[in-house]
């Protein structure tokens, strides 16, 4: 269990230098935080069911969340909770994508991915100047989704 706690921190570390460093964006750090609370609470829902005999969510959907950027969280509720920590075939795939995200994630830190990156925000960018009217909030939008400027 401590093993868990230690790749998530890990991460973390690595997203909050590269957030320091200008690399990732805000929105970028908040959506994998989103999304790792959102598989923790899906493993929960999951491991409740398991208990009652209810509906439980499809393996699919836990997969496709730690692809996304939620295998933190998805990491500490197996641990936590004891639940999908048995079946060798789902914990394959799990490993799998988290190889694939924080792939990914490494990825957008080389040229392309930068360059990549900076199309994205910057597309972004030109939408939110011309659809929102509110200059304030166009501002702060701008602020929360481009790379901080040094």
């Amino acid at each position: 269990m401590k093993s868990a706690y230690v790749i998530v921190g890990i991460f973390c570390s690595a997203l909050g230098l590269s957030y320091y460093f200008s690399y990732t964006p805000l929105a970028i750090a908040v959506l994998l935080l989103c999304l790792s609370i959102l598989s923790y609470f899906y493993y929960a829902r999951d491991k409740k069911a398991a208990r009652s005999g209810a509906w439980r969510v499809p393996e699919n959907t836990l997969h496709l969340l730690s692809l996304c950027g939620g295998w933190p969280g998805a990491l500490l509720a197996q641990q936590k909770l004891r639940h999908k920590t048995q079946k060798t075939s789902f914990r394959g795939v799990f490993w799998l994508t988290v190889l694939l995200n924080v792939g990914g994630f490494v990825w957008l830190h080389s040229t392309g991915g930068e360059r990549l990156l900076k199309s994205a925000i910057g597309g972004a960018a030109d939408v939110s100047r011309r659809y929102i009217k509110s200059d304030e909030l166009a501002s702060r939008i701008l602020f929360f989704i481009k790379l901080r400027e040094t």
